[in-house]
């Protein structure tokens, strides 16, 4: 058995046994056996039985958005929109499914017959994280699911009850036994199925040690996994950026989710010319916050998903402030944020360097350090001095500098006067420890087929 516990009161909001060994390897053969079928059904098909698995878990929608909030903390009043992204990612996957899985034609040759045709792998296993316990699961099923491929799901222990929705959503719809199944299982028996004959292709997201940790699994046999990791995502403002939608926009990125977000802003670069202008306004804007209750509808930041979790953060700050940071929050301004609780105040370091964890190691907690930056190459190198690259954000009204300097900022996305948001049509990947493999637009379909020659001799 296994509980989960719930950040919002500390009760076992969760409990769920386990699979033994016998059922992770019927839940094996039978996506096995129910590729076969599912590969051959027309594309047409599988989009409609998709298209009604997304009716059915949109139409739980209120009940799917409470369970995200007492299994991970999110505040209610932001939780339905996980539902809405969901819809919106899984239905343009859809969309362009026909488009990216055709059949790829070279150059007429006299006397042949020449294409490439887009296969699906297998059996794919989708190891899915709980912050956002929908978004980054629906990045790889769908797409899987459309190219033919069979999915076995595997949720964190933190947010079960998503792998069920999911699969229970996909039953309504009628899919057929075997297509889409979960498995609550512990690390070892992933591990194992990992070295499964039977399994494909991975899909995890989470941190780098559980990146390697798959790799490690993989590593004797011939298939691939795609990995979205760690970030340490920089927001780099310029003189010439509109100040007071910098400041909305950035303060929004880095405490979305008590900053529990692959793409969240960790730290924040500033050009000296209004650097105290931003901080001002960034400081005054955090205070608005409400650390309080998830549940309670006026809450806008919620707790972490664990007391560990937040400690982690608090001795980053601390660690920061013994090294000569300066904190400008006073936590007493939070009441709700206690010692040995998930309920952890929002912070704002200053006088910080690349020296501190906090600048260099990721936070994935509601806490940003902002440095002060002379001039462009100090917040390139700045931006670029990082093991991670998942994403970037500039902030400011010349889009020719944006592009100037995305091109050289390490980064798998580059946004421009906005952050922490995927669009379904882009590409979604990162470089360095931020992980390898690309989920999202026509691109994503890529990693879950395999391409087929056809070589037919049509003139003899």
């Amino acid at each position: 058995m296994f509980q989960t516990i719930s950040p919002v009161d500390n009760s076992v909001y969760v409990e769920r046994r386990l699979a033994t060994r016998t059922e992770i390897d019927k839940t094996l053969s039978t996506a096995r056996q129910a590729h076969r079928e599912w590969q051959a059904l027309p594309l047409a098909n599988r989009a409609a039985l998709c298209s009604r698995m997304v009716d059915a878990f949109v139409a739980k929608k209120d009940a799917i958005a409470e369970e995200i909030t007492w299994q991970m903390g999110r505040p209610t009043r932001y939780t339905p929109f996980e539902v809405l992204r969901f819809e919106e990612r899984a239905r343009h996957m859809i969309s362009i499914a026909e488009h990216a899985l055709s059949e790829v034609q070279v150059e007429p040759k006299t006397g042949f017959t020449r294409f490439i045709r887009r296969e699906p792998l297998g059996v794919v296993l989708v190891l899915a994280p709980w912050n956002y316990p929908y978004l980054t699961a629906v990045n790889s099923i769908v797409p899987a699911l459309m190219a033919g491929n069979t999915v076995i799901l595997k949720h964190s222990q933190q947010t079960p009850l998503c792998a069920e929705r999911m699969v229970e959503a996909s039953v309504e719809a009628g899919f057929p036994e075997g297509v889409f199944q979960f498995l609550h299982a512990t690390h070892e028996d992933i591990a194992r199925m990992i070295g499964d004959d039977r399994v494909d292709f991975v899909a995890f997201t989470g941190s780098v040690a559980g990146g390697h940790a798959v790799q490690r699994a993989a590593s004797e046999r011939f298939i691939a996994t795609g990995l979205e990791l760690g970030g340490k995502d920089p927001a780099y403002v310029r003189a010439d950026a509109h100040l007071a939608h910098a400041v909305e926009n950035v303060v929004d990125g880095v405490y979305f989710n008590s900053g529990q977000s692959c793409c969240g802003v960790e730290r924040v670069y500033v050009d000296s010319a209004i650097y105290d202008d931003f901080v001002d306004g960034f400081v005054e804007l955090t205070k608005q916050y409400i650390l309080d209750d998830p549940t309670y509808p006026e809450t806008t930041l919620g707790p972490m998903v664990t007391t560990r979790a937040a400690n982690f953060v608090r001795g980053q700050i601390a660690e920061a402030i013994q090294a000569g940071a300066k904190a400008l929050i006073d936590e007493r301004h939070f009441p709700k944020s206690q010692p040995d609780t998930p309920y952890l105040a929002p912070q704002v370091l200053v006088e910080v360097d690349h020296t501190m964890s906090l600048m260099t190691e990721e936070s994935f907690g509601p806490v940003v350090g902002i440095m002060r930056v002379k001039d462009e190459a100090e917040a390139i190198r700045l931006m670029n001095d990082s093991q991670y690259g998942l994403t970037a954000s500039i902030w400011t009204t010349d889009e020719e500098a944006a592009i100037r300097i995305g091109g050289q900022v390490e980064t798998g996305t580059l946004f421009m006067n906005r952050c922490d948001y995927l669009d379904p049509a882009l590409a979604w990947t990162g470089v360095k420890n931020s992980g390898r493999g690309c989920t999202l637009s026509v691109l994503g379909y890529e990693q879950l087929t395999r391409p087929k020659s056809f070589h037919l001799r049509t003139a003899i």
